[in-house]
């Protein structure tokens, strides 16, 4: 959820500044009476569908091989076995520095189109010239394609197909296992030694935040996002990452004064200290100020989590793949373990 998004427009996508996010989610279907959120692939030489999660049935006569995706969609996608397929990206892929942005995860940057570097920035010939067959990205709010910009919307989606799996409002499993039958359509084997050992480390690191949560009750977690005027309060109702953690027995804080969209509170920052935490998910993104950034803010300064220098980085959009989510459930029963009870 962009932390620096807050100021670029709609609650959601403010709200990604605080960890919140604005698209749905992207299914793939293929087959007789094909119904919303199944998937299978007669192979590239026969016809191909997919039913994503806005119930929109995309058929085609063979299965698409010129994908272009938002980045992080693109690198689950890869995690799950494409690779030549992606042939074009979009969102946050390097960094001012040239390096590459973790959001692009085990994708080969170098080897694909970058149609758009930063929010509300998407080359439309660029991408016309890409000639793609499907346009995949997150889908956080109903009809809203992440990273899309609105002015060329339409031209956009004139231009190929377009699929999208919902990413809030539902626990982070479910967005991983759509983005998996949309792959294993496209071509992937989910049978790979890479994919089941990704899901079995996934399935360990679940257990280990259980685990955590047992033998160090009573932490509490909050998670959110700095912009130069505001802090924000993420909702695990709402936040796909959140709501799943939760559900591993994570306290997250849950705000109560909501914004649109209901993904985040937003604080001033002499109201930072509003929500009483241990442990603070401080969102990573290059988008949200980071902790040296804060550190000239004396409310951030004073919350007890950030005194007993209890803050962990956090993927507020995360990879919804299983190599992708494995680290941050890993890294959360590190951080849940360690922490000591200061809120």
């Amino acid at each position: 959820m962009p932390a620096s998004m807050s100021a670029r427009g709609l609650s959601r996508r403010g709200l990604l500044a605080a960890g919140g996010a604005t698209l749905a989610t992207l299914l793939v279907g293929c087959g007789q009476d094909d119904e919303p959120g199944s998937t299978s692939a007669k192979g590239s030489t026969g016809p191909w569908s997919f039913t994503d999660d806005r119930n929109q049935k995309i058929e085609l006569a063979s299965t698409p091989s010129r994908v272009v995706a938002f980045i992080g969609v693109a690198a689950a996608l890869v995690d799950f076995g494409l690779d030549s397929q992606i042939v074009g990206v979009f969102g946050e892929t390097t960094r001012s520095d040239g390096s590459v942005d973790p959001q692009a995860g085990g994708l080969d940057v170098d080897r694909v189109t970058v149609l758009g570097n930063v929010w509300g920035e998407f080359n439309v010939e660029k991408y016309a010239g890409l000639r793609p067959e499907l346009l995949v990205t997150h889908m956080y709010d109903p009809g809203a394609l992440w990273y899309v910009p609105d002015e060329s919307r339409d031209k956009i989606l004139a231009l190929a197909p377009s699929a999208t799996v919902t990413t809030a409002r539902v626990p982070m499993t479910r967005p991983i296992e759509r983005y998996a039958e949309l792959a294993r359509s496209l071509g992937a084997d989910l049978n790979a030694k890479k994919v089941t050992d990704a899901k079995a480390r996934f399935e360990a690191a679940a257990e280990s935040v259980r685990q955590a949560v047992k033998a160090n009750p009573g932490i509490r977690v909050l998670a959110a996002s700095g912009s130069p005027d505001l802090f924000y309060v993420s909702n695990p109702k709402v936040s796909t990452d959140l709501m799943y953690f939760a559900e591993l027995g994570v306290d997250i804080v849950v705000p109560n004064k909501l914004a649109t969209g209901d993904y985040f509170e937003s604080l001033s920052w002499e109201n930072a200290n509003k929500f009483p935490a241990d442990l603070i998910l401080l969102d990573n993104r290059s988008t949200a100020l980071q902790p040296k950034d804060l550190a000239a803010k004396p409310t951030w300064q004073q919350l007890p989590a950030v005194r007993a220098n209890q803050v962990t980085p956090w993927d507020a959009v995360p990879r919804f793949s299983y190599a992708g989510a494995a680290p941050l459930l890993e890294n959360l029963a590190t951080a849940i373990r360690s922490a000591k009870r200061v809120g």
